[in-house]
């Protein structure tokens, strides 16, 4: 007997679900992400509505400055300017400071079923969400108010102002989408902790700058700059202003389809970046496929150091130097510093050849807390220390690793600074000073070490001292440099002598084998003081420098 067939139930009608539009949804993200930023902390609420208050005063001011500039002889130049350095700043910000927000980062997005093009007006709209647009937005405001004349003026005034904001957030935003392999890698780590060195060398120059501009007529000197800028987007949107207010139409046209294409060339490339990061696996993914060459790179420049214990010491500082994080980017700014501060100060007239002495301070710093430097990874070394003798070998390694670069550092400052300021005479003196503060340095340094370690935090990028340790910091630093001063004054005592008594200025040569001397003697007997001691607190020194 068959079966009778049952006919099939007709299948339930598939409704489709409206797609939601992402350029909202996304807002209220960025939104949501604030507000969940700053729950559950104080002093991040706090932190957060300071910057936002002291955003808020100081756009403020500087757009009422700005304003105040409308009808000047120079207003057109020093918005112009002002425009590029605001895109100079929204281009770098985000690889130096990619942690400071967290839809920087599209590679998150990745496994979601996004368009690119949707996306990138999505990211576009949120990233007009927060302080750093609401400041540029200001400074947009006063800047077209200051140059804004006439009907055309204003009209131009009104479209100048959102396509710079839109400008300098796509030009971030693509930066940031080109580089998020970088950021998220440990060069962008090593990256953002160079900031500083930055930031430093910044505050030189707009030193420098400043004091140039405000001599009079100083303003004068940036019309030839302004002429080219004024036409390098997107300072073309603040000059298409000037020129619709001056009458010139044609020009202020061209500079507006200059800012046009500027913004949709930094648009696609940012919709290009973002489509390659969708689709483009990872260094992760390939790293497990990728086979591995066995490369000899032999011993290289390590075996021109000592044999032994030294040696070994030696290489582990130096390496600390190129790879870790935090040690190279206090290297990096104490070298970059000591040769800015004596070469700017000549630059500007006001330099002195004993300027120099600054770099090698800046140097001599980095002996301090030599075991905190090796965070909780000290006890391997502890572990080889069994005497005085085999402290004062490690810490001798220590302190010739830093010699090592400093000495040479120092001759090159000082020579650098003696050819500045045109007083070869005083060389041999101002170099004999440099490295009897180095070598004093060395001394408290290795004394700074043993009695005052403390523990360097290794997850945070600006976070160099470890809750709780600050005072010993401190005192470890800032005593140290007067503890130097004080053994150094001997030295200090016979340069003063020979540069205040003309009769005798043609012995002041001699200062520099003393400065030798003095430093080697210096270093030596810090040493020997800092072994024993040391070598008696090595189990306070791990805990001390274990807790971050």
């Amino acid at each position: 007997m068959s079966t009778p067939v049952t006919a099939a139930a007709p299948a339930a009608p598939v409704t489709a679900v409206p797609a939601l539009p992402l350029t909202p949804l996304f807002v209220r993200l960025k939104l949501s992400l604030l507000k969940n930023g700053l729950k559950g902390s104080s002093k991040r609420k706090a932190a957060w509505f300071g910057t936002l208050a002291l955003a808020l005063v100081v756009g403020f001011f500087v757009t009422l400055g700005l304003a105040l500039l409308h009808g000047r002889a120079h207003a057109g130049t020093v918005v112009v300017i002002l425009a590029a350095i605001l895109a100079l700043a929204w281009s770098f910000m985000p690889l130096f400071f990619p942690t400071g927000d967290e839809t920087l980062d599209p590679s998150r997005l990745v496994m979601l079923p996004l368009r690119p093009r949707p996306l990138v007006r999505a990211l576009l709209a949120s990233s007009l969400v927060g302080i750093g647009p609401l400041f540029t937005l200001c400074l947009a405001v006063g800047s077209v108010v200051a140059v804004a004349r006439g009907a055309a003026g204003a009209v131009f005034a009104v479209v100048a102002v959102p396509l710079l904001l839109l400008v300098y957030v796509s030009l971030a935003r693509a930066v940031a989408t080109a580089n998020v392999r970088l950021l998220s890698s440990r060069k962008g780590r090593d990256l953002a902790l160079l900031s500083g060195l930055l930031i430093a060398i910044g505050a030189q120059v707009a030193n420098f700058a400043s004091q140039r501009l405000f001599q009079p007529g100083g303003l004068a000197h940036l019309e030839p700059a302004e002429a080219v800028v004024r036409w390098l987007p997107p300072a073309t949107a603040v000059g298409m202003v000037d020129s619709a207010s001056k009458g010139d139409y044609a020009a202020a046209g061209a500079q507006l389809l200059l800012t046009l294409a500027a913004l949709a060339g930094l648009l696609w490339f940012w919709e290009r970046s973002l489509t390659k990061l969708m689709v483009t696996p990872d260094g992760s993914t390939l790293a497990a496929a990728a086979p591995r060459k066995d490369r000899d790179s032999g011993p290289g420049v390590w075996a021109l150091l000592p044999g032994g214990r030294t040696g070994a010491a030696m290489q582990r500082t130096l390496r600390y130097v190129l790879r870790d994080p935090k040690t190279k980017s206090a290297w990096v700014t104490a070298l970059a510093v000591g040769l800015i501060v004596p070469v700017f100060n000549a630059l500007q007239g006001t330099g002195s050849l004993y300027l120099a002495c600054f770099g090698a301070g800046m140097l001599g710093i980095q002996m301090y807390n030599q075991f905190g430097q090796d965070t909780s990874a000290f006890w391997m070394v502890a572990q080889t220390l069994s005497s005085p003798h085999d402290v004062f070998v490690e810490m001798r390694a220590r302190a010739g690793a830093l010699a090592l670069v400093t000495v040479p550092y120092t001759v090159l400052v000082t020579a650098v600074t003696a050819a500045l300021v045109g007083n070869w005479a005083d060389f041999p003196t101002a170099l004999g000073l440099a490295l009897a503060l180095l070598g004093a340095m060395l001394c408290t340094g290795a004394l700074a070490s043993a009695r005052f370690p403390y523990s360097i935090p290794t997850d945070g990028a600006f976070k160099n001292v470890a809750p709780g340790q600050a005072g010993l910091a401190w005192l470890s630093i800032f005593g140290g440099m007067l503890a130097s001063a004080v053994i150094c004054a001997p030295v200090i005592t016979v340069t003063v002598y020979f540069a205040t008594t003309p009769e005798q200025h043609s012995l002041a040569w001699t200062v520099l084998p003393l400065g030798i001397a003095w430093a080697t003697l210096a270093s030596w007997a810090g040493l020997r003081l800092a072994a024993p001691l040391a070598a008696r607190r090595i189990p306070e020194i791990l805990t001390a420098v274990s807790k971050g």
